[in-house]
C-alpha cells in the first residue's frame, strides 16, 4: 500500500512543476507577446493538470486510510491477545497501554506526516530543476536542504531521550490515577484524596516538564527552520535580480526559481514539522516489537475433546508473575473428574496461587498440570475456557447487560441465562434490578453490591455447563440466603457430573465433598476425606464453622464468634 502511495507521489511531485512552469510563460511568453489567446491556453492547461494533481491527491489520502483500517484489522486482534497475556505475566504494568500505541502507529500511518516522507524521495526532481535553471539556485537549494536536514538530526537528539522519558512517566501517571479512582470509595471515606493527588502531581509535573522540555527544543528548531527557508527564497529572488541585470536568466526563470526551491525545501520542513509524531509513532513501534518479543503470538494447538475434568497436578512449583520466589513447591495430587473438592488452609498458604496456575492464569514455573491427561499447555485456552468455569476472590463485571456478563459475552440463549440464573440462586435478585437481565452494569459491576455481583459471577461461572468449576471463596460477600443458594448450586453440579474445586475458610462449604486439599506454606499438608482432614484441625473438639486460619491457641469461642461474623 505504501508503495502504491510513493508511486503516485511521484506524478503528483511531477504536477507540482505546473506552477512555475505556468510563471515562467507568463512572465517570458505573454507578457512579451500580449498574447490573450496564449493566456488563456496555459491557463486551461495549468487548471487541467491542477484537477488532475488534485484527483491524484485524493487517490493518495484514501489509499492510506484504506491501508490504515488494513493494519488495524490485521494487527488490533493479534495485539489485543498479546497485551492479555502479557498483564498476565506481569500485572499493573500498564500494558493496555500498547492498544493506544497501535492508533498511534495507525493515525501516522494515514496522516499528513507519512506523505511529506512519500514526497521526501522525489525532491531531487526539483533540486535537479534548480540546477537546469542556474547553477546558482541548485547550490543554494542544496544548503538549504542539507542545513534543514541538520537541524532534523539535531531535533532528534536534543528531544528522543526527553520524549521517552516522559512518554513513560505519562503512562505511569495514568495508570497510577486509573488505579486510584477505582478505589475512590477508599479515598473519600478515609481522606486520602490529597495526599494521592499530591503523589499523582508529582509523576504528571515530571512528564510536564519533560515534555515542555522537548517542545521548546522543537520549537526553536522549527523556527530556525523557518527562518532558513525563508531566507532563501528572498535569496533566490535576490539572486535572481541580479542574474537577470546581467542577462544570465529571465524574469520568468527568477520566479520559478523562487517556487521550485520551496517545492524542494517543502518535505523536508514538513518532516521537521512533523517530527514529534514521528517519534511518537517510533517510539510506539517500538514497545509493540518488544511486547511481541516479550509475549509472541499465540501459537496454534489443535482442538482436543470436551473434558470430563480429570485434574493431574504433579510436583507443581509457581511463583508470582515478574517473581522468582516460588509460592507453591512440589505440590501434587489427583482429582477424579465429578467430585467435589475442598482447598482449605490459613491466610497466604499458596491456595488462590494453587487455583490460578490450575485455570492457567499464573504461568508454571515447574511441574505439570494435565486435564484429562494432556498438559495445560496443549489446550487451545479459548477453547478450553468455554469448558472452565471461575470464580475469582475479587469479582470483576464487565460493562454491559447483565445478562451479557452471564454469558460470557457470547450468543445469548434467553432460556439458558435464565436456567443458570435460577440455578445460581440470582434470578429473584435479577428481577429487582430496574431493567432485570437487560439493566446495564458499570464497569467492574459499578452500581451493584459485592453480593450481587459475586451471585452473578457465580451465574456466569456455570454458564454453558462446565466440565470444570473453580470457586475462591464463592461466598465472601453473601449473606444467609446467598450462601444457601450457592449449596444448592454445587450440590446441583455435583448431579451434572462437574468437577467443582472450592477454595474456603468456612466448613459448611465441605458439606459433601469427596476431598479436601489441606495448604500450608505453599505445600500440600495433606489430602483426604472431609472427616479425615477437619479432625486433624480440631481433633475432638467441636467443628466450628470457621476452619482455623490463625494461630493455634486462639481460644474456641473466638473463632467461634468469628464464624458468627462471617456467615452474617
Amino acid at each position: 500500500m505504501l508503495l502504491t502511495v510513493l508511486i503516485f507521489g511521484f506524478f503528483t511531485n511531477l504536477l507540482l512543476f505546473v506552477g512555475p512552469l505556468y510563471m515562467l510563460q507568463i512572465y517570458d511568453r505573454v507578457l512579451l507577446s500580449r498574447s490573450e489567446a496564449t493566456l488563456f491556453g496555459i491557463t486551461v492547461i495549468a487548471a487541467f493538470a491542477l484537477a488532475v494533481y488534485a484527483a491524484l491527491e485524493m487517490l493518495r489520502s484514501r489509499l492510506l486510510v484504506q491501508g490504515g483500517l488494513i493494519f488495524d484489522r490485521a494487527i488490533a486482534g493479534p495485539m489485543f491477545s498479546m497485551v492479555h497475556r502479557a498483564n498476565l505475566l506481569r500485572p499493573n504494568t500498564g500494558q493496555d497501554a500498547s492498544l493506544r500505541d497501535i492508533d498511534i502507529l495507525r493515525e501516522f500511518l494515514t496522516g499528513s506526516a507519512i506523505l511529506a516522507f512519500c514526497d521526501l524521495p522525489w525532491a531531487p526532481l526539483f533540486l535537479l530543476a534548480c540546477f537546469i535553471l542556474h547553477p546558482w539556485f541548485g547550490w543554494m537549494a542544496l544548503a538549504g536542504g542539507g542545513a534543514l536536514l541538520a537541524l532534523t538530526l539535531v531535533a532528534e537528539f536534543a528531544t528522543r531521550r526527553s520524549l521517552n522519558v516522559a512518554g513513560q512517566a505519562a503512562r505511569e501517571a495514568e495508570g497510577q490515577a486509573r488505579e486510584t479512582f477505582r478505589n475512590g470509595e477508599v479515598l473519600q471515606a478515609m481522606g486520602m484524596v490529597g495526599a494521592l493527588r499530591a503523589r499523582w502531581h508529582s509523576q504528571h509535573d515530571e512528564a510536564l516538564l519533560l515534555q515542555a522540555r522537548a517542545s521548546r527544543r522543537t520549537g526553536t528548531i522549527a523556527a530556525v527552520t523557518k527562518f532558513i527557508r525563508m531566507l532563501l527564497q528572498t535569496l533566490v529572488l535576490g539572486a535572481g535580480a541580479y542574474l537577470a541585470i546581467h542577462r544570465e536568466i529571465s524574469a520568468g526563470s527568477m520566479i520559478a526559481a523562487s517556487i521550485i526551491l520551496g517545492r524542494t525545501l517543502a518535505p523536508i520542513e514538513a518532516i521537521v514539522s512533523h517530527w514529534k509524531s514521528f517519534t511518537a509513532a517510533r517510539a510506539s513501534y517500538a514497545r509493540l516489537c518488544r511486547l511481541e518479543a516479550a509475549v509472541g503470538a499465540e501459537p496454534h494447538r489443535v482442538a482436543l475433546p470436551r473434558p470430563r475434568g480429570l485434574i493431574d497436578v504433579e510436583n507443581l512449583v509457581v511463583a508470582a508473575p515478574g517473581s522468582t520466589v516460588p509460592i507453591l513447591r512440589g505440590v501434587s495430587f489427583r482429582l477424579e473428574s465429578g467430585s467435589i473438592v475442598g482447598v482449605i488452609g490459613p491466610s497466604g498458604a499458596g491456595k488462590s496461587t494453587l487455583v490460578k496456575a490450575m485455570t492457567g492464569i499464573w504461568p508454571i514455573a515447574s511441574g505439570d498440570v494435565r486435564i484429562d491427561g494432556s498438559e495445560l499447555a496443549h489446550w487451545d485456552q479459548q477453547a478450553l475456557g468455554r469448558h472452565v468455569g471461575y470464580l475469582p476472590q475479587d469479582v470483576e463485571l464487565f460493562e454491559g447487560t447483565v445478562a451479557q456478563n452471564i454469558t460470557r459475552f457470547g450468543p445469548e440463549d434467553d432460556e439458558s441465562v435464565v436456567a443458570v440464573a435460577r440455578r445460581a440462586g440470582c434470578h429473584d435478585l435479577i428481577q429487582t434490578l430496574p431493567e432485570g437481565y437487560n439493566t446495564r452494569i458499570g464497569p467492574g459491576g459499578q452500581g451493584l453490591s459485592g453480593g450481587q455481583r459475586q451471585r452473578i459471577a457465580l451465574a456466569r461461572a456455570i454458564y454453558g455447563d462446565p466440565s470444570l468449576i473453580i470457586l475462591d471463596e464463592p461466598n465472601a460477600s453473601l449473606d444467609q440466603a446467598g450462601e444457601l443458594a450457592l449449596l444448592r448450586a454445587i450440590s446441583d453440579l455435583r448431579q451434572q457430573g462437574a468437577t467443582v474445586v472450592i477454595v474456603t475458610h468456612k466448613v459448611s462449604l465441605l458439606t459433601g465433598a469427596d476431598t479436601v486439599l489441606m495448604m500450608e506454606g505453599g505445600t500440600l499438608r495433606s489430602a483426604g476425606a472431609p472427616d479425615q482432614i477437619l479432625g486433624q484441625l480440631v481433633g475432638t473438639r467441636p467443628v466450628p464453622t470457621l476452619v482455623a486460619t490463625g494461630d493455634p491457641a486462639t481460644g474456641e469461642a473466638a473463632r467461634t464468634a468469628d464464624g458468627q461474623r462471617s456467615t452474617g
